[in-house]
């Protein structure tokens, strides 16, 4: 084991300097990227899904491929309670995922420890929490619910213990309790048993057998009768793949599986690498989720790679004091001999006669080399100065050359990220319509969008996942799904059945992060009636027209391309037989162009008084949903869906 000295409290105090600057520095950029829409993880809303319903007793069931951890969803639930994140945090996934950046951030202390306890210097162990806090890859990473953060935390923390000085028995169990945690939560943490057995080992190997002990008493009751409560499974394999993954940060993907095979070499974290070459060659067996070794993985290659540069400096500085030794004056002796009186043995060849000790010419002596004193003369001051000169270049340029492409590297992949000002995104959006135009309905949503109407108080009775969906779908009015629609659809062939006859009536997001709002069991259209946006079109020229209206340019333009709704066309035209109306605009309402929907709301200008008491006044089909003065005007609101053939096509 490494051989540790006593530490200065002033030593103390620097080493928790750089600790707290590089939590900061950790905690801020993931702070800032916690919300980036990319890269984006199928698994991770199931999992949210799980976590919200184990910290509020109640039952949920994911669509499959998610993996199962009870244990992992346990530890997220029991911190989101305590921290009440999912009170304070603007959507549910926001809420676990902050749990997630904790677990990232006390993975960010135990690096540090571990790198220290290894015999890493201070600056090398900062060097490699750094390269964990900034790396993109590690950004994108551990910004993402899965389960696997939690593992490599608890293993990091076993590793700290075993490598603890003058570790004493509690040490060792508590080390054994970390690693049971770690495979709990995740298989893939099996992987880190070998390096904690190898230190084991080096320390004591009696602990190691105790240790062991106790792993697999805990490891067999897990597995065996608790099976059905505790074992964890992994989760499908999905995108993003490895390859997704190196395009944040493909400078460090190069370095790493670089220092994956150099590490070997390196004796204090030869066990590390033994563990990040398992979990590198997990990468290439098929079915693995790649997200999840990754995430095991990222948070050992920064300490392989500060070792492997710790020993590469060591040996050169080594081999350049040796030089230096050599090159003064007393290394000139030590490079050639002559004769001496000194009980070394004689530089001159023995070949000599005894002529030449009574003084007799003999032949000259030979020199260690076959060389003369003059050929072996010690070096130059000028060329001791360009030797020193290039090995100080070299080293120089080698190091510009990495920043510089650890620069460039994280250039593209901070860009890649794309950190969101918007904490809710398209799915809070379609929460939030949801809440105003369908409460109380009965639902069918994915993964995602349970937790999040779970989280803001929609009865959980009153939504259906997919699972539901086995072999038939309960009776529902609408339906909210990403763009994992279409493959739920042809999994669940009742599914399918049920948006028969639906139509989207919001959309909210475009690509990966699109949410469409669909109603269900919608009559089918008439094909004899004629179509209703020429109507509304036409009917809309003749309302710009009339000189008793006064339309701003935008609202002209939405009524005359047929985009308002028939019961608003009807109604400004009733009110214009009154008095003057003035339309200052048409609000859109958000989601709903985006899936055709026309126009339902008027800002009304003018004789605001006279504008309100007649749309207050309306009844049955024309009566609206809301009448509400603001400062602009009076904003009129109808609900969804205007009867067909309202509007009669003239020509």
């Amino acid at each position: 084991m490494v051989q540790h000295r006593p530490v200065s409290a002033a030593h103390r105090l620097l080493s928790l300097d750089i600790v707290l600057a590089l939590l900061a520095l950790a905690g801020g950029l993931r702070v800032l990227y916690l919300a980036a829409s990319a890269p984006a993880l199928p698994a991770e809303a199931a999992t949210v899904a799980h976590v919200y319903a184990l910290g509020n007793l109640t039952t949920f069931a994911d669509a499959g491929g998610a993996g199962v951890s009870p244990f992992g969803w346990l530890q997220l639930a029991a911190a989101t309670m305590v921290s009440d994140a999912f009170g304070r945090s603007a959507t549910a996934l926001a809420a676990v995922r902050e749990t997630v950046l904790v677990a990232a951030l006390i993975g960010t202390v135990l690096s540090w420890l571990l790198a220290r306890r290894l015999g890493l210097t201070r600056w090398a162990s900062a060097a490699a929490v750094l390269l964990l806090a900034a790396s993109p890859l590690a950004l994108g990473l551990q910004r993402l619910v899965v389960v696997e953060h939690l593992a490599v935390a608890w293993a990091l923390g076993a590793l700290v213990l075993i490598t603890r000085r003058r570790a004493r028995i509690r040490h060792d169990i508590a080390a054994a309790v970390c690693l049971l945690a770690a495979v709990l939560t995740s298989p893939l943490a099996l992987f880190f048993l070998p390096a904690a057995g190898w230190l084991l080992a080096r320390r004591a190997p009696v602990r190691a057998a105790l240790v062991a002990v106790l792993l697999n008493l805990g490891l067999g009751i897990a597995f065996g009768p608790a099976a059905a409560a505790l074992r964890p499974h992994l989760a499908a394999a999905t995108r993003p793949s490895a390859a997704d993954w190196a395009a944040l940060d493909p400078a460090s993907v190069v370095l790493s599986l670089v220092v994956l095979v150099a590490a070997v070499a390196v004796k204090p974290v030869r066990p590390l690498a033994a563990t990040g070459l398992l979990l590198a060659a997990t990468l290439l067996v098929p079915g693995v989720p790649d997200t999840a070794v990754l995430a095991l993985l990222v948070p050992v290659t920064p300490l392989l790679l500060a070792g492997v540069a710790q020993a590469v400096t060591r040996r050169r500085s080594h081999a350049r004091h040796g030089v230096a030794g050599s090159g003064g004056r007393a290394g000139v002796a030590r490079a050639w001999t002559g004769p001496t009186h000194t009980a070394t043995p004689p530089s001159p060849t023995h070949h000599a006669s005894t002529s030449q000790a009574k003084g007799a010419p003999g032949p000259s002596p030979t020199y260690r080399g076959g060389t003369s004193p003059a050929k072996n003369a010690p070096p130059t001051a000028a060329a001791r100065h360009g030797r020193t000169t290039r090995r100080r270049t070299l080293p120089a340029l080698a190091v510009a050359a990495l920043v510089a492409a650890l620069a460039v590297s994280w250039g593209v992949g901070y860009s890649g990220l794309r950190p969101a000002v918007d904490r809710g995104g398209p799915l809070a959006d379609a929460r939030d319509w949801v809440h105003v135009n369908a409460s109380g309905s009965r639902l069918l949503v994915d993964d995602a969008a349970w937790a999040e109407l779970a989280n803001t108080g929609w009865p959980t009775g009153m939504l259906a996942p997919p699972a539901t969906c086995s072999v038939t779908c309960p009776p529902a009015e609408w339906a909210v799904f990403g763009t994992d629609e279409t493959a739920l659809r042809k999994h669940y062939p009742a599914l399918d059945g049920a948006f028969t006859g639906a139509g989207p009536t919001a959309v909210f997001g475009a690509g990966d992060t699109r949410v469409t709002v669909w109603r269900l069991g919608l009559p089918p259209p008439d094909p004899a009636a004629p179509p209703e946006t020429p109507a509304r079109a036409h009917a809309g020229e003749a309302l710009a027209a009339s000189a008793r209206i006064t339309l701003s340019p935008e609202a002209a333009a939405v009524l005359r391309e047929g985009g308002v709704d028939s019961r608003l066309i009807a109604t400004i035209a009733a009110l214009a037989a009154t008095q003057p109306v003035g339309v200052a605009a048409f609000p859109d309402v958000p989601g709903e162009d985006a899936a055709g929907q026309p126009r339902r709301r008027v800002l009304l200008t003018g004789d605001e008084d006279g504008a309100t008491a007649f749309f207050t006044g309306r009844l049955d089909l024309f009566r609206p949903a809301s009448v509400v003065r603001t400062a602009g005007g009076v904003l009129v609101t109808y609900p969804l869906f205007a009867p067909p053939g309202l509007l009669t096509l003239t020509r």
